[in-house]
């Protein structure tokens, strides 16, 4: 649908109007002729704010985010000019009906074309609404009714991903679960819950939802890049580096297809290829998202570009205030790639199919340097999809006040320092200390059904030990293990009852 931006620019890109914000309307029609949409909206936003009443300046301004790929701003623009400044520019009917066009509403563009014909007395543009609404083919309700069907889809579609970007993963799995069932060759909703399933902790049902979209649907770059994802976060490497070398070959066209493989090669640490791909994007006026602008400043401070770095970054920072202090030239990047697959890690291990590791995931926070990001980092779940015990466990770490009402009188912060003596004593054994705090978490997620009050937290520890050690068949006494814990055995006979009653 080029033909249509190519006549829209060529006759529609300049008009008069009061000389107040006239040197920066004119410069932002200097900055259109040469394609620089990024100044050319820099400066028509100057001159709309200078005339907020200008149609003319609202119009064209709406023509530069047709250019640059945000056709929903520039239906704001259009409306906006037609419902509050004058009703008489009827050309923006044709400009809103090719921005839903791109859009892939059709039955909007169809709407919009027709009343373009209606209402323009002139007829600037009443070829290209003709040949638009053949293009579209909607010439009876039969069409129509498929059409709205089509559009209701890219709707649903839209729903899951805003799902997914808010961290929403079981919802987002439950609608793309019934979406590919009804809609079995819509691979965009098949790559979404590939990545839902991954999120949620789901591996093979991602790699297997993934690999299905490729056999059926050759060279589809979503699935490619996602398989990359996976590759990366499931450490395996020769996968991933025979993978990556197919897609450096991949040239897109569509600006979303050139951020997802810059994202991409960013996030495998291949930043020469990421800068390459988002800061062509940027040159062009891609109007990117806080991902867009992380990936970006990585992929600039990385390959020495430090001052597209820095300007990405204040972007990102205008976008999400609580990144602030967190760029990646804050840390080498050995650190940086340390504390990313850190975070990964637990975030992951916090979708992970069974409660007592998801606590654990809890407690790892609780102590990490990090808490905050990870706190509110985009893939933390929200409140409504953890468990109960979770919830009670979560209101501990953070301190919610009244706390205790919750609990119903339970100690859930002794439940907490149990956690917390096994990690001190084990944490030069890393994964002695992940197997103990799943025996204890296991045990506290049944116990909290009957209330149990988990006072004595040494006392726990020793038992949580003790029932660790039995099951890796170590030759260690309950003497041994109550005198490393300062308690009798008589009280670690006791405790270890009580754990292995709920194991």
């Amino acid at each position: 649908m080029s033909r249509y931006s190519k006549k829209k620019r060529n006759q529609a890109k300049i008009y008069s109007f009061l000389p107040t914000g006239d040197y920066y309307f004119h410069k932002g029609l200097q900055s259109y002729d040469r394609f620089d949409f990024t100044n050319a909206k820099k400066y028509l936003q100057r001159a709309l704010e200078l005339e907020p009443l200008e149609p003319m300046i609202a119009c064209q301004l709406a023509l530069v985010h047709t250019e640059t790929g945000d056709y929903e701003k520039s239906n704001q623009l259009l409306l906006m000019t037609l419902n509050e400044l004058d009703e008489r520019m009827t050309e923006c009917y044709y400009f809103l009906a090719n921005n839903y066009a791109h859009l892939g509403l059709f039955t909007e563009a169809c709407r919009y074309a027709r009343l373009y014909l209606e209402k323009d007395e002139v007829g600037e543009f009443a070829d290209e609404a003709e040949e638009l609404l053949e293009w579209i083919g909607i010439d009876d309700d039969d069409n129509m009714a498929l059409m709205k069907e089509q559009e209701e889809l890219l709707q649903l579609q839209e729903e899951s991903k805003s799902l997914l970007e808010d961290g929403k993963y079981s919802e987002a799995v439950q609608m793309l679960e019934k979406m590919v069932k009804a809609y079995p060759e819509f691979w965009p909703a098949y790559n979404n819950l590939a990545l839902a399933y991954f999120y949620e902790g789901e591996t093979s049902k991602a790699f297997s939802m993934t690999e299905k979209v490729i056999a059926h649907n050759p060279g589809n770059l979503h699935a490619l890049c996602n398989l990359a994802v996976f590759y990366y976060y499931e450490d395996q490497t020769e996968d991933l580096d025979r993978l990556l070398e197919a897609l450096e070959k991949i040239k897109p066209l569509i600006p979303e297809h050139r951020y997802k493989l810059g994202a991409t090669f960013a996030l495998a640490k291949q930043y020469d290829l990421a800068y390459f791909w988002l800061r062509q994007l940027q040159k062009s006026g891609y109007p990117g998202n806080a991902g867009f602008y992380y990936w970006l400043a990585k992929a600039a401070y990385f390959t020495g570009n430090e001052k597209a770095a820095k300007a990405a970054w204040d972007r990102l920072v205008l976008l999400e205030p609580e990144k602030s202090g967190n760029a990646p030239w804050d840390e080498s990047i050995e650190e940086a790639d340390k504390r990313n697959e850190g975070d990964q890690a637990l975030l992951k291990l916090l979708r992970s199919e069974k409660i007592a590791e998801r606590l654990c995931a809890i407690f790892f926070i609780s102590i990490s340097d990090r808490q905050p990001a990870l706190l509110t980092h985009p893939s933390f779940k929200s409140i409504e999809e953890f468990s109960y015990p979770e919830k009670l466990y979560l209101a501990t770490i953070l301190q919610v006040e009244k706390r205790q009402e919750l609990r119903g009188g339970m100690r859930i912060d002794k439940a907490h320092e149990t956690a917390i003596e096994l990690y001190e004593r084990h944490k030069d054994r890393p994964a002695d200390v992940f197997d103990l705090l799943k025996i204890w978490f296991d045990f506290f997620q049944k116990a909290i059904e009957t209330g149990e009050k988990f006072a004595n937290p040494a006392a726990y520890a020793a038992a949580a030990e003790y029932v660790w050690s039995m099951e890796k068949n170590e030759a260690k006494t309950q003497r041994e293990i109550a005198k490393k814990y300062g308690i009798s055995p008589a009280t670690l006979r006791k405790y270890i009852i009580k754990i292995e009653r709920y194991l």
